[in-house]
């Protein structure tokens, strides 16, 4: 298939570039020109996806298969994509979010479980309600939390700095609210099984790891992942509501049970996940954020201190 993947230079889609020539698909880029293509040769229309005008001059004379919209957050960055290509498309791939769900009493959350109006991801399901009221042969994915190599959320380098400094973690709450993690390229190995799936069409997908990991059971993988023994790690807990941490982020996770079922993809998709949660850790530790150097960063722990010192 000719496939077009918006973004593709950062994190998700890097390794799904990669996989997708790997499959023998010829692949194009639509980003900013910021970075360099994952793969040498690809080539990339240059643009800015929030300019609807100027995206659709840039596409007009294209022609794609399948579209990979990765990085739309709002409608508003979708929808013209469906007006230039909506009724010549095979199949339109969108990486939606977990964060969609409604809080509630009874866990994993399933695809079909209500979403949350008021949610910062709002926009995203607003999308997968277009797509589907459009008609268009779309498929959603919904990964909970992301990691690995070049995650540019930080979300194991909040813990792989604590852990590789030897500084206590501090964990909102008694550290056994469940969360759930999946690594980056099972999740692109994920989204690459579901083009031309006919049975994926329509369909939404909770993508993540295997299995649920408390916050405290989190922080010691880490620790493991690092090479460092996880019954040494000191964890200290809190109440978040006994802090005022103004405008900075203590924590780098939503402090409530948050975990999803994975068994409509696996069943699906011919797909799960290859890393468990150590393993795909270790991927990161050995492969960003040593590699990059963060262990030797200078880091700011004003937020902790204020923790510890209470």
């Amino acid at each position: 298939m000719r496939v077009l993947v918006m973004g593709g230079t950062r994190f998700i889609g890097v390794y799904l570039t990669k996989l997708l020539i790997e499959q023998g698909h010829e692949v194009v880029l639509f980003n900013r020109g910021n970075r360099p293509a994952p793969v040498e040769g690809v080539p990339t229309i240059v643009g800015d996806r929030t300019d609807a005008d100027s995206l659709k001059t840039q596409l007009a004379g294209e022609s794609f298969d399948a579209v990979f919209d990765n990085n739309g957050r709002e409608l508003s960055d979708t929808q013209p994509l469906i007006e230039i290509f909506g009724d010549k498309l095979q199949h339109f791939v969108y990486v939606s979010s977990a964060g969609v769900y409604l809080k509630s009493d009874q866990m994993p959350h399933i695809e079909g479980d209500a979403v949350d109006p008021k949610s910062r991801h709002k926009g995203k399901f607003e999308t997968e309600a277009y797509l589907q009221a459009q008609g268009v042969p779309f498929t959603s994915v919904r990964p909970v939390y992301i990691y690995g190599p070049q995650n540019y959320n930080p979300l194991e380098q909040w813990f792989f700095d604590r852990v590789v400094r030897d500084r206590p973690v501090p964990i909102p709450g008694n550290g056994m609210h469940l969360t759930q993690l999946g690594h980056v390229q099972d999740l692109a190995a994920a989204m690459a099984a579901v083009l031309g799936n006919e049975t994926a069409i329509g369909q939404i997908y909770n993508i993540s790891g295997e299995k649920a990991v408390t916050f405290d059971g989190l922080a010691r993988a880490c620790a493991t992942a690092a090479g460092k023994d996880p019954d040494g790690l000191k964890i200290v807990h809190y109440d978040p509501k006994d802090f005022d941490f103004g405008k900075a982020k203590a924590f780098p996770m939503r402090v409530q049970h948050f975990f999803t079922a994975i068994d409509k993809a696996q069943a699906e998709l011919g797909w799960a996940p290859t890393y468990d949660l150590v393993t795909g850790l270790k991927d990161s530790f050995q492969n960003d954020y040593l590699a990059s150097g963060r262990d030797k960063a200078e880091v700011d722990f004003a937020v902790d201190d204020m923790i510890l010192g209470a």
